[in-house]
């Protein structure tokens, strides 16, 4: 059985965009036995995440010169549909704001990342050799689910469903706190065994996990 998230119209990879990556890469295989290597077969050598064999993510060095200056660290998710192009239309036709328009990504897909209407961050990724996300469910330290807490929940989950012309069946739309700063962001439910000792409690079996930079992921139990 095959996680759902890496489906067609579900997230299905992240990227870990840090100024600190020797750093952030210690302290997510300490505290989640992430393992990072280079990828031997990306000419760019690209430093991929796995959770027990399972590939799970990439990571960006933010100093690098194509990032401008003072972008923060952040984790970029992207949304897998059938075609990038089409789609991309679609979130503009319904407010959302376009940052880097539709590209090749070599031969691994196509994407293009926006802005939600509220805000949030999001890339959308049409898979040619690349599909991301290929792990069974449940495995510690995979994907489980996406979070995305906005002031107004309906109205995201109303955007993304006419975005991809689906709705994200494995995505969770809640209300954030009025007093929370900044624009929201999706966050990634990871499925733990048990919560490390850094991670903070945010509702009932669920915790989150802040790395020094800021990247934030909640973790959930098995089954849960």
């Amino acid at each position: 059985m095959i996680t759902r998230l890496g489906s067609l119209n579900e997230f299905c990879w992240m990227d870990l965009k840090t100024r600190e990556v020797s750093r952030t890469a210690a302290f997510f295989a300490d505290v989640l036995g992430w393992e990072f290597a280079e990828d031997e077969e990306d000419w760019r050598r690209a430093v991929r995440i796995s959770a027990d064999g399972h590939g799970i993510g990439g990571v960006s060095d933010l100093s690098a010169g194509i990032y401008p200056p003072g972008t923060p660290a952040h984790v970029a998710y992207y949304l897998a549909v059938e075609d990038v192009d089409r789609r991309t239309r679609a979130a503009t036709d319904h407010g959302a704001r376009l940052v880097v328009p539709p590209f090749d990504a070599g031969d691994q897909g196509r994407v293009a990342t926006l802005l939600d209407p509220g805000g949030a961050a999001f890339s959308l990724w049409q898979p040619y050799g690349f599909a991301g996300w290929h792990h069974p469910p449940g495995v510690p330290g995979t994907p489980y689910r996406m979070v995305l807490a906005c002031q107004q929940p309906e109205r995201a989950r109303q955007f993304y469903r006419a975005t991809t012309g689906a709705p994200l069946a494995h995505a969770d739309f809640v209300t954030a706190p009025r007093d929370a700063s900044g624009p929201p962001q999706w966050e990634l439910v990871l499925t733990v065994d048990a919560p490390p000792a850094r991670a903070r409690p945010v509702g009932d079996a669920t915790w989150r996990l802040t790395s020094p930079e800021g990247l934030t992921f909640r973790l959930q139990l098995p089954g849960t």
